[in-house]
């Protein structure tokens, strides 16, 4: 197997002088499932956010497909953005958008920026969106504004928007967080879907053990910015999730 992503000792210091990572290094295949654990604060969407440098490392590289995303320059992180998927935890939706207006998002770097600016898609993206939110169990929605809609059904949104990229990497930032149990459990069964049918990898933020257990084959525990754990999800002991989540509240 090809590594997809690399983490080369990444770094990032906040203005306030809050060290989010601390040289924090790793690699991804392509294929996989990585979860990451951590309570708040450890570390867990700095690092989502700076992987597509939606927050700027302070030091470090990160290499996607064996290109430098953080040297790329705007024409060319543009490019390889394209190839990640970002599924936020307030969905990022355009509230008085329709739901399928808003899965169309997906194609906008991959849309001339006058069309995207009219909100003009290709006939082909359009029935490729209709065919995604379908799968998504959204076909009596697309007309629908994504605010009607309920938190799973506005999460499938976020998910159908990711998918009509075409990534090679999606990026999952705490999906289920503000989500009930049923529907924590129905959109990680989709995340695992478009792993296992699509060949998608994921890398996952999860605050759930008992979920990444079930649905990562790997786990990354963060502690204050720094990896304390990367390993198989069935390896990671019931002592060591008690020292990663003392203090914190689920």
């Amino acid at each position: 197997m090809t590594a997809i992503l690399k983490i080369d000792r990444l770094s990032k210091t906040y203005e306030n002088g809050t060290a989010a990572l601390r040289e924090v290094s790793f690699s991804i295949e392509s294929g996989e499932f990585v979860v990451v654990l951590g309570k708040s604060g450890s570390g867990k969407s700095t690092l989502m956010r700076c992987i597509n440098r939606l927050v700027e490392p302070s030091s470090g590289k990160i290499f996607l497909d064996g290109d430098d995303v953080t040297e790329a320059p705007a024409g060319r992180l543009r490019e390889l953005r394209k190839k990640m998927g970002m599924i936020f935890q307030q969905y990022n939706l355009i509230s008085r958008y329709s739901v399928q207006a808003n899965a169309l998002m997906g194609r906008l770097a991959s849309t001339s920026s006058v069309a995207s600016m009219m909100n003009c898609f290709s006939g082909e993206d359009v029935a490729r969106s209709r065919q995604v939110l379908d799968r998504l169990g959204l076909a009596d929605k697309h007309s629908h504004r994504s605010e009607e809609l309920s938190g799973g059904q506005q999460q499938r949104v976020g998910l159908a928007r990711a998918l009509m990229q075409g990534p090679e990497l999606i990026l999952a930032d705490e999906p289920v967080s503000s989500l009930d149990p049923a529907s924590s459990r129905q959109i990680m069964e989709l995340l695992a879907e478009f792993n296992e049918r699509d060949g998608v990898t994921l890398l996952c933020n999860l605050h759930l053990p008992a979920l990444a257990r079930e649905f990562g084959s790997r786990i990354l525990a963060l502690s204050e910015g720094r990896i304390v754990y990367d390993g198989p999800a069935g390896d990671l002991s019931e002592v060591e999730l008690n020292s990663l989540y003392a203090g914190s509240r689920f």
